[in-house]
């Protein structure tokens, strides 16, 4: 019963925080963190449990909307980097996602010897089925931001049909979680079959999986990549 509660309050703070991050996106607060009122309701590590798995999207609108996070902020993602460090036999996944987060620890606070962590290899997306690409890149959708360029990136650009079928899989078997971070990725690639309808898919999956906001986190930024890249 424990462990089913203490599941419950981390899960409802990683929806508080995606909430807040979309909030930022649409416009509420580029300035102020995201996210800093759900962390001050939950007490020492569960705080810091929910940014990790948000993870790098904690600081997104920043990203996407260049403002500095407020202090308390940037202390508490990089105590969150600092408590979650990858053991050596760790799952791609989670190298990559902890790699995603010290970089983005690094754009907002350099340090002082300007040294950069090493990426992980990203050779296993190569070799991965259509089916297995799409669900690796949703789980690492924080990687897939404009201008941005690392292994998994290059991986997802080499296989923009394989993303697109991955997508529309996701959307038939009703997985909007993995839909919208597919469609985020997507959004930032050349080749993707106009038949798609990229567009009017993500408007479908917000609608249909809008009550998670990791769903509206993944779709909202997909958007507003879209629309700065109409710009440029």
């Amino acid at each position: 019963m424990e462990q089913s509660g203490t599941s419950a309050l981390l899960q409802g703070a990683v929806q508080d925080i995606a909430s807040d991050v979309v909030s930022a996106l649409r416009g509420g607060d580029h300035v102020r963190m995201s996210g800093t009122a759900a962390m001050n309701d939950v007490e020492g590590g569960m705080a810091l449990a929910a940014v990790r798995v948000v993870g790098a999207d904690l600081l997104l609108p920043h990203v996407l909307f260049p403002t500095p996070p407020a202090p308390e902020a940037l202390e508490t993602f990089r105590r969150t980097v600092e408590a979650f460090p990858p053991r050596p036999d760790a799952a791609p996944t989670v190298l990559w996602s902890h790699w995603a987060m010290r970089r983005t620890l690094v754009r907002f606070d350099p340090p002082p010897t300007g040294d950069h962590d090493t990426e992980p290899g990203a050779d296993w997306l190569d070799e991965a089925p259509w089916q297995t690409l799409t669900h690796q890149l949703a789980v690492l959708a924080p990687l897939a931001l404009p201008g941005e360029d690392c292994a998994v990136a290059r991986a997802a650009r080499r296989r923009p049909v394989d993303v697109a079928r991955g997508f529309v899989r996701a959307v038939r078997r009703r997985d909007w979680q993995q839909a919208a971070g597919a469609g985020r990725w997507l959004t930032l690639l050349d080749g993707v079959p106009d038949t798609l309808g990229l567009e009017t898919g993500l408007d479908f999956v917000e609608l249909m999986g809008g009550s998670d906001p990791r769903v509206t986190l993944q779709v909202q930024a997909a958007r507003v990549m879209r629309a700065a890249g109409a710009l440029v």
